[in-house]
């Protein structure tokens, strides 16, 4: 897990290391937490990759749709038809 301890620490390493080096024992311990730190980003994107759900063109919802529907006011950058939908471009 990405705490603020681990940024701020892996932030004053590599500041130690651009202005002057470091000991072999901070070299291995930025090494551990950069490992730390991609491990979780990785995590993250397997997540997000699992809960995407491809939706068909054509598809037209209804009442048993289970996936999320923008409304007319949403704040993303794509226009609605008067139907709630996606435009198509």
């Amino acid at each position: 897990m990405i705490t603020e301890e681990l940024v701020q620490r892996i932030n004053e390493l590599a500041r130690k290391k651009r202005n002057g080096g470091l000991t072999l024992a901070e070299q291995a311990e930025q090494k551990r937490l950069y490992k730390i730190y991609l491990a979780s980003i990785r995590e993250q994107v397997e997540i997000q990759l699992e809960n995407i759900e491809i939706i068909p063109e054509d598809h037209v919802c209804d009442d048993t749709c289970h996936h999320h529907h923008h409304g007319q006011d949403c704040s993303h950058d794509h226009q609605h038809g008067p139907d709630g939908n996606h435009k198509k471009h």
